[in-house]
């Protein structure tokens, strides 16, 4: 019988789907959860839901999701109190930077840190109170050349989407949507909206080396060559410019126009056919229907950014939306609107002090930083090499970086070696069961939720707050709480007992009114006029990060301005809204107001961009390799956060290496039977899987799969037939602007096991 019905925001993948959760109590007073389902009146996704969604109950309830500390003690973990973890935390840290100075310390920051609300908010500070400059998170195992591309043309991270729900014309590069459900692209029924594109006349055409789930139900599916996306989209460029295509309304906005047809001058279809595999009549019947259709929208994902050429196909997807002037457009590629704000909102409308990276080099190897950090295939090296500020202990937060960066088995072996780690995770994975001390946060259904970071890349604009479903339990800390309480360890605060708890609320506090601060600084905003102390009473009772992102809110492009009556948002209407607030559709013609580039244009080139289209020019003509491996993904995973679920891994084995019959052959592969894979740096063994949804010379790997390395404890996982494709990428096979890894394309050899 349910008793209760609760409304939330799926937290597992950037759709951001509607869920409605049934709920039962039990007799021992407390609350279970019967059933989750699509929320039918959620504003955004209206009821849509992928199996994911649906296992919050199990993640909830799964046993190896760790409810109280651990600490490490004769090589085995063993329950702790909080006040037991965090003295082991200081009394471990302590030696590390007493001796060696507050570099010597790195934090690393996961994935799934951009889908939980506390740790968007206190990561900084907790990253300000380590003092340390050497910082990484996953975001260059993902998606940083596109933050990169977009800050240089707009002057910060403001990504165009496609507006799915108007265009005629979709063109999908390296992305997937009907199993990653859209990233860098939060669209609930991501398949849907594509088949309506299609059940309105227009067309949808997937550019991937394989025939994925989204590339079978397009309308064409052009097999590329693996590395060949800036090649076809410099192609595009070409014959965009050869047919007097223009940028139309934003020309006069836009820097650099005049030195496109000289750039792109090499970039036949003809000269690109040994890079990209495609026909001439492929690349120009493109190039036709974008200008041929009433609108038209370019996407592109991991298969552009995790590459060679990340950073450089990038910008070459919006040079193409603006180059066939879709840019900025109903129907084209358009700009969201967060309503918690982001950078393209703040100051003064039009110019800004633009995007700057490289203003310090890691230590070993000289890879710039970028938004504050270092790419993370410096980590290894950062940790083996010895010298002054060489890394000796390491704090994760949500991560797993042995199983999602290259060569792991040497990042594996680094970290075993350090001093000390702490990690804030729920499981004991392949990198935490290194740990010395594992500080859990709740489950999904014990946090609030709202996407801080995700809504910014909305197809439609929409606010959904979700409060926590189920309470906390005694031995449980609050996600927010944990990591004020770390960064009270790191400023010299007391770590266990009353002077600890006043040294988190301080932390909550000043956090608090630094947001304020920066909020009625603007002079541009909707508070200049206030002070930040007006702010915080006006906030009155809220605490934590929901305080933080009532400030948000209230002063955000939607915002009330603290001024309840105007019918603006705040926290207060997400509440009474539990089913999300709709916006309205994203707006056209709001560049230049968003630009925040120091000359208030879209500044198309600069002298790292010029570099690489050089290098891109020098490698025409140059041989590719016989085998290379892509990855992909399944709906029932998400990186590898999901592979302990039952209900999800069931069924025939998904980690397989798919091959083309021809490779099969000439190889002497057989289906079904153990095939070796070998790179530069390792090698593994996988079960092939003979098929032609990949195309002649390509390999695909599924990535997140292998937790079952000695000392991890997921009981599901280990079981699981999986191997971690990252035991072959190459930490120094990547994107040379971002620093990004370059997961698509890796040299490989295969053959039978």
């Amino acid at each position: 019988m349910t008793d209760r019905t609760a409304f939330r925001t799926c937290p597992l993948c950037e759709a951001g789907c509607g869920l409605e959760i049934e709920l039962s109590a039990t007799p021992d007073g407390g609350e279970e959860v019967r059933r989750i389902r699509g929320d039918m009146d959620d504003v955004f996704s209206a009821g849509f839901l992928c199996p994911k969604g649906s296992t919050l109950k199990h993640l909830h309830e799964d046993p190896d999701w760790l409810r109280e500390p651990q600490i490490k003690r004769d090589g085995r973990f063993v329950p702790a109190t909080w006040d037991e973890a965090f003295e082991a935390v200081a009394a471990g840290l302590k030696p590390v930077i007493d001796q060696h100075g507050r570099d010597a310390v790195a934090i690393y920051l996961g994935n799934p840190n951009a889908h939980s609300l506390a740790p968007m908010f206190y990561n900084r500070t907790l990253i300000r109170a380590m003092g340390t400059r050497n910082r990484f998170s996953a975001s260059t195992v993902d998606q940083r050349p596109k933050e990169i591309s977009a800050a240089m043309l707009f002057g910060s991270v403001t990504v165009p989407v496609p507006d799915l729900d108007r265009t005629d014309y979709l063109l999908v590069l390296g992305a997937n949507p009907l199993a990653s459900n859209g990233s860098l692209c939060t669209a609930p029924d991501f398949p849907g909206r594509m088949k309506r594109i299609q059940e309105r006349g227009g067309s949808v055409v997937v550019v991937d080396p394989r025939r994925s789930e989204s590339a079978e139900v397009a309308d064409r599916h052009l097999a590329i060559r693996p590395n060949g996306d800036a090649y076809f989209l410099a192609a595009l460029s070409h014959e965009l410019l050869a047919r007097g295509a223009a940028p139309g309304r934003l020309a006069p906005f836009t820097t650099g126009l005049d030195r496109l047809p000289q750039l792109f001058a090499p970039f036949t279809p003809a000269a690109v056919v040994g890079r990209t595999g495609l026909t001439v009549a492929q690349v120009e019947r493109v190039a036709d229907d974008l200008i041929a259709s009433p609108t038209a929208a370019v996407y592109g994902r991991i298969g552009t950014t995790c590459q060679e050429f990340g950073t450089l196909s990038s910008w070459l997807v919006d040079v193409v939306n603006l180059l066939s002037g879709n840019l900025d457009r109903e129907g084209g590629a358009m700009f969201a609107t967060g309503a918690a704000g982001q950078p393209s909102t703040q100051g003064e409308p039009g110019k800004g002090r633009g995007f700057r990276m490289g203003r310090a080099v890691s230590r070993v190897s000289e890879q710039p930083e970028c938004f504050g950090e270092f790419p993370v295939t410096a980590l290894p090296e950062e940790i083996e090499t010895p010298g002054d500020g060489q890394v000796r202990a390491l704090v994760t937060v949500g991560g797993n970086p042995v199983s999602s960066n290259p060569n792991s088995g040497r990042l594996d072996a680094a970290i075993e070696g350090l001093d000390f780690m702490v990690s804030v995770d729920p499981y004991i994975n392949e990198t935490t069961r290194h740990a010395d001390v594992i500080l859990p946060p709740p489950s999904p259904l014990q946090k609030p939720h709202y996407d801080l970071a995700l809504l910014n890349f909305a197809v439609h604009n929409v606010a959904n707050y979700s409060p926590p479903v189920l309470p906390l339990e005694e031995t449980q800390m609050d996600e927010g709480q944990i990591l004020l309480r770390l960064a009270a360890v790191f400023l010299g605060e007391a770590a266990s007992g009353p002077a600890a708890a006043e040294a988190v609320e301080n932390l909550d506090m000043a956090t608090a009114t630094g947001m304020a601060s920066g909020a009625v600084k603007d002079g541009f905003g909707k508070v200049a006029d206030r002070t930040a102390e007006d702010l915080l009473e006006a906030v009155g009772e809220r605490t934590g990060s929901e305080r933080l992102l009532d400030i948000a809110l209230r002063t955000g492009p939607f915002g009330d301005g603290f001024d309840p009556d105007s019918g603006g948002l705040s926290l207060n209407t997400l509440e009474t809204s539990p089913h999300g607030v709709d916006l309205g559709p994203l707006e056209a013609n709001r560049l230049p107001g968003i630009l925040r580039t120091e000359s208030g244009t879209i500044e198309l080139l600069n002298d790292q961009l010029l570099s690489e289209i050089a290098r891109l020019t020098e490698l025409l003509q140059e041989e590719t390799p016989e085998m290379v491996l892509v990855g992909r993904r399944h709906v029932r995973s998400n990186n590898s956060w999901m592979h302990n679920v039952r209900v999800l891994t069931k069924g025939k084995n998904r980690c397989t290496m798919q091959i083309h019959p021809q490779d099969a052959e000439r190889l002497g592969i057989s289906d079904g039977a153990a095939a070796r894979v070998i790179s530069r740096v390792g090698e593994l063994v996988i079960d092939a899987e003979c098929t032609d949804v990949v195309r002649p010379g390509v390999i695909s790997i599924p990535h997140g799969f292998g937790q079952n390395a000695e000392g991890v404890q997921l009981r599901v996982a280990s079981e699981y037939r999986g191997v971690n494709t990252n035991l072959v990428t190459d930490e120094y096979l990547r994107d040379p602007i971002s620093g990004n890894i370059a997961l698509n394309g890796v040299p490989v050899t295969v053959a039978p096991a």
